[in-house]
């Protein structure tokens, strides 16, 4: 059982109004929806306007938190953004969404561990606030993939979306919602999904697109169906806790077909299982906090329950956490 004095007291999501569905990209490349929904689950995703960035969509899933739980930002003393696209190399991600938010007394990074990063950015708050340096963090899981998809990859390009969630983390010894992690890291396989900024492929032969997403899909799902009930099952011997007792899982979004795979490797009920995948698309650090605040939303969880929460994606990195809800 991991040591812990930290809880998720508040959550907030956001996601941009422009709907595209798996028709508009039919006019896009060679697909159809039923090609889409039978590979994938997925159904439509969210882009961002031209003039909406990473920070924007942080900034309004933050406002969302502050608006749903009657929350206070101006005592946060850290902000950590989880993110793969940031709005700039420099200024961070976290720095433009403390600016937005007005908050003086706040520290700011932005963490980069891909579709794994908001479990990533949990673990990090958590232990920053445990060991005491930290009273109040605010964690966000924000991504515009819209803006690094290569549209002439029809295997790719109908699988992402932008969105955000966020999350207040605090100081609290008696009611703690962390109880296990378990991280991870496979960095010779990281080929398999990256983006160069440099027109650099992981691939002396490769001509890729610069600023563009590569995946190499079959070996990422190869790669995660593996991987994550391995990782599940260590996260739940650290917690001693059997499969049983989990109210939810909660994977990273990133194919429906995968996420069953993974159910049905671990004799994890589907039903017991949250994504945002379907209404979202795979929105990367975001789907998590998109799937946990949906959950809340429809009163599916319930403070009590624990939760697993499953990151895996670009390094090739994985995260897992259980976590107590209570909210």
């Amino acid at each position: 059982m991991t040591f812990s004095k930290a809880r998720i007291t508040a959550i907030g999501s956001y996601v941009p109004e422009k709907i595209v569905t798996n028709d508009d990209l039919e006019k896009l490349v060679e697909t159809n929806d039923e090609w889409i929904v039978k590979r994938t689950g997925i159904k439509e995703r969210r882009f961002a306007r031209e003039d909406e960035h990473t920070s924007d969509i942080g900034y309004k899933a933050a406002l969302n938190l502050v608006e749903s739980y009657n929350k206070s930002l101006e005592d946060v003393d850290l902000v950590i953004a989880c993110t793969m696209t940031p709005d700039f190399k420099t200024p961070s991600t976290a720095s433009l969404v403390q600016a937005k938010l007005g908050i003086k007394q706040t520290g700011a990074i932005d963490l980069n561990a891909a579709c794994s990063g908001f479990a990533y950015g949990l673990h990090l708050a958590n232990g920053l606030i445990t060991s005491g340096l930290h009273k109040k963090i605010l964690v966000i899981g924000a991504e515009t993939l819209s803006k690094i998809t290569d549209y002439e990859d029809r295997s790719t390009c109908i699988l992402f979306g932008d969105g955000g969630g966020a999350v207040l983390v605090e100081y609290d010894e008696k009611q703690p919602s962390f109880l296990s992690y378990h991280l991870g890291s496979e960095g010779e396989k990281g080929k398999n999904l990256y983006c160069s900024d440099l027109s650099k492929s992981m691939f002396e032969e490769e001509i890729i697109k610069s600023d563009k997403f590569v995946q190499n899909g079959r070996e990422v799902y190869k790669w995660a169906v593996t991987t994550v009930p391995k990782g599940m099952k260590e996260v739940l011997e650290k917690a001693s806790m059997p499969l049983s007792d989990v109210n939810w899982f909660v994977p990273h979004s990133a194919n429906l077909r995968m996420i069953e795979s993974i159910c049905q490797k671990t004799n994890f009920p589907i039903e017991k299982t949250l994504y945002s995948l379907v209404e979202y698309g795979n929105t990367s650090a975001a789907t998590i906090p998109l799937s946990l605040d949906k959950g809340v939303r429809e009163g599916k969880i319930t403070n009590g329950d624990i939760l697993l929460l499953y990151g895996f994606g670009g390094g090739l990195t994985h995260a897992g956490l259980i976590v107590r809800w209570n909210i």
